[in-house]
């Protein structure tokens, strides 16, 4: 569980977030382009391949597919073409050469994803690809449903009549994409695949172009690029024996050419003869009939060449599963230090066995990480190999809870797992801030590590690594995957028969039913929790769990929530248990305000913010105020209200928290008014729907008509609660 629910749960009942009634609000048609939205068309097409040759006749294919965008707005699938071929045969590079060509005409933007479909298990699904493009939209994270059909229904609203362009690589099957192709024939879907999809050609009715190794004068041509001209045209011959030992396909000729191109005394001669002499040695595995039959001869000759570290590193960070890698996750994984790990990736780059695709950030092809795996699996022993992946797996860990710790520093900690010697410094953030951007970068390695730990038995690490994350997730509204993670690291937790880590799930899985509206089950996980606690003598999380069994009961109209708040309030004091005290507080002063106890109310917040004011919990005590300004506003203390307000609005901006920011907008609007400022009233609230109007939210309509009846000051009266008109 995060520490910060009680803040959820109070812009729920205060009606200024529609999260729990997502499903119903997407059915209705959410407009997140709102007028005066200003979110910029996405433009996500990654760098196309440098010095692109050959492949005339299948880009003139496409272009005869293709000759613009479709104009009209009517039903019916989305123009789908499908570029399919065996691995390595450049799928990639021809659909991104040709989107980069073609994306001026699709002036909604263009959306990007690679699939992952032949990664080691890590393929992503429908909801990750939906998710992604949502956000990339422009809807709030926190507007996106955690269902995939409700997903797929609010994309297909997002994308309807625009013209975009839509690429989604490495596909392995149908069923991967079905859910992400729009119903708008202004629409072009580009996806690549080893496979044929013909499910996709037969019901979507999909063009499909199917992609071949070069033949042997366009192999030239892509070595003349890389290598140089001269160099080439000297030896045509021996150019065309490379080309064929590189069996025509691009990536090898690009591996070949680069290691060639740092060698200017090695003739073409010498090139063929030492490849020759390599195919040679790998005699018995050249004639296995599998995807690495036609390039490893090429792979071996580049990989040999290199010294024993960067060698030992090549094979090592084949382990990595994530998308992409770092200097510091590299570290980890080599057992040295970062400014070593980063020499490690930039020579493994300079002969092409990886790619840098931004600063400090690399990734692995699929073919090169299966000749590294293959190779590791006959190099190293299983005992280094499984030690390798505990180290990145942990540094991955100990990692997320330094941001847990940044970003929620009165959370619930857990004893983990020993960073061992062999474990580089794991990062550390100055600010909140800093960790929230890594989260943010680290999200899809933080799935995959998930999926590795449990893949290699390191259970302990599998149930760790989802409870020190939560919040970021919950923050994040991440929503399918905060509810996958917990999902996971439970039958981690119950594999190893670790009670915490069952009881820390269950509480995290309780606020995630919780939050969708599925208050059964979200009361079995809480009570679960509270039993496991109790059993384990962990007042933190018992307290948590009697709270979250009061926050259903307050949702459902339950008299008996304020029994469950006492209860946690009983937990935290005798434990001392400062921050959950306070927000036990504000639960309390929530009941009271809903039986019209406004003093009682505003004393209990008093109470709550003193307490957060006392540990030095800035947020919390922030977020505190907006619940004191309503019951304030009730008591008719107006400026103690919007004093309270101003400085809660001074916190939500230096934490970038913008929904919270548009809800002490809202309120200040709401005192302006009563304090008899119609154009105060008017300014707060025009800046509070300008924010609501980014985040997706339909209280900026709500907003928006209240400003409009609001009699400018000097030409109405006000009615009996104080309001303008």
């Amino acid at each position: 569980m995060t520490d910060e629910p009680t803040s959820v749960s109070n812009e729920f009942s205060g009606g200024d977030s529609d999260v729990v009634v997502q499903a119903g609000a997407v059915h209705g048609g959410i407009h997140v382009y709102g007028p005066g939205r200003s979110f910029p068309p996405p433009r996500q097409l990654p760098y196309g391949v440098p010095g692109f040759v050959n492949r005339v006749n299948e880009l003139t294919g496409l272009d005869t597919l293709h000759p613009r965008p479709a104009d009209e707005h009517g039903d019916g699938p989305a123009v789908v073409t499908a570029i399919t071929g065996g691995p390595g045969v450049g799928k990639t590079a021809l659909a991104l050469h040709w989107a980069h060509k073609v994306r001026r005409h699709f002036v909604d933007g263009d959306l990007y994803i690679d699939m992952r479909g032949y990664n080691s298990g890590n393929a992503l699904g429908p909801e990750q690809a939906l998710t992604s493009f949502l956000r990339a939209l422009g809807v709030e994270a926190d507007r996106i449903p955690i269902d995939e059909q409700e997903c797929a229904a609010l994309f297909r609203s997002m994308v309807y009549g625009k013209k975009i362009l839509i690429f989604i690589d490495n596909v392995s099957s149908v069923k991967q994409i079905r859910q992400v192709i729009p119903a708008s024939r202004s629409s072009l879907v580009l996806i690549t695949s080893r496979s044929r999809l013909s499910g996709l050609v037969a019901r979507e009715g999909a063009a499909r172009v199917t992609l071949d190794v070069l033949s042997l004068q366009e192999s030239v041509r892509l070595l003349r690029e890389v290598i140089g001209p001269l160099r080439v045209d000297a030896e045509p011959e021996a150019a065309r024996r490379v080309a064929e030992l590189c069996g025509c396909l691009p990536l090898a000729l690009r591996v070949v050419g680069e290691r060639a191109a740092g060698r200017s005394l090695l003739s073409l001669g010498e090139l063929v003869d030492e490849l020759v002499r390599e195919q040679d040695f790998l005699d018995a595995l050249a004639d296995r009939e599998d995807e690495l039959s036609d390039v490893r001869a090429v792979f071996s000759w580049s990989y040999r060449a290199l010294p024993e570290e960067p060698r030992r590193a090549f094979r090592l960070l084949g382990l990595h599963e994530g998308k992409v890698l770092c200097g510091d996750s590299a570290a980890a994984l080599l057992a040295v230090t970062p400014a070593v790990a980063r020499r490690r990736l930039g020579e493994l780059a300079d002969v092409h066995l990886l790619q840098e695709t931004a600063r400090d950030r690399y990734r692995m092809h699929d073919l090169l990480r299966s000749y590294a795996v293959e190779l590791l699996s006959a190099e190293e022993p299983q005992e280094e190999r499984t030690r390798a992946v505990r180290r990145v797996l942990t540094w991955y860990l100990l990692s997320a809870d330094a941001g847990r710790k940044a970003i929620f520093p009165h959370s619930h900690s857990l004893s983990l797992v020993p960073a061992g010697d062999q474990v580089r410094p794991v990062e550390r953030f100055g600010e909140a801030a800093d960790a929230v951007r890594w989260f943010d970068t680290e999200r899809e390695n933080l799935l995959a590590a998930l999926r590795q730990a449990v893949a290699w038995g390191q259970y302990d690490i599998a149930w760790m690594l989802p409870v020190v994350a939560d919040g970021f997730f919950e923050i994040g509204a991440h929503w399918s995957d905060w509810k996958h993670v917990h999902e996971v690291g439970l039958d981690a937790a119950r594999l190893v028969g670790s009670r915490l880590g069952e009881a820390s799930h269950l509480l995290c899985l309780g606020d995630v039913h919780w939050r969708s509206g599925e208050y059964d089950t979200a009361i079995d996980h809480y009570r679960r929790a509270a039993e496991l606690s109790r059993d384990i003598d962990d007042p933190w999380m018992l307290g948590f769990s009697l709270r979250g069994l009061g926050l259903v009961a307050l949702e459902q109209g339950d008299p008996g929530a304020e029994a469950h708040f006492e209860a946690a309030l009983a937990v935290f004091r005798g434990h001392g248990e400062r921050r959950g005290e306070g927000m036990s507080l504000l639960s309390l002063a929530e009941c009271a305000r809903g039986r019209d106890e406004h003093a009682e109310a505003a004393a209990l917040c008093r109470r709550a913010l003193g307490i957060f004011r006392a540990i030095g919990d800035r947020w919390s005590e922030a977020w505190g105020a907006l619940t004191l300004a309503d019951s304030l506003g009730e008591l008719g203390e107006l400026p103690d209200a919007a004093d309270h307000l101003g400085r809660a609005l001074a916190v939500f901006r230096e934490f970038t928290d913008r929904r919270s920011e548009a809800s002490t907008l809202r309120r200040l609007g709401d005192v302006s008014s009563a304090r008899g400022e119609p154009d105060a009233a008017r300014d707060f609230w025009a800046r509070a729907v300008a924010l609501y109007e980014e985040l997706g939210d339909e209280s900026a309509d709500v907003l928006r008509r209240q400003a409009e009846d609001t009699t400018p000051s000097g030409e109405g009266q006000e009615d009996d609660d104080g309001r303008a008109g």
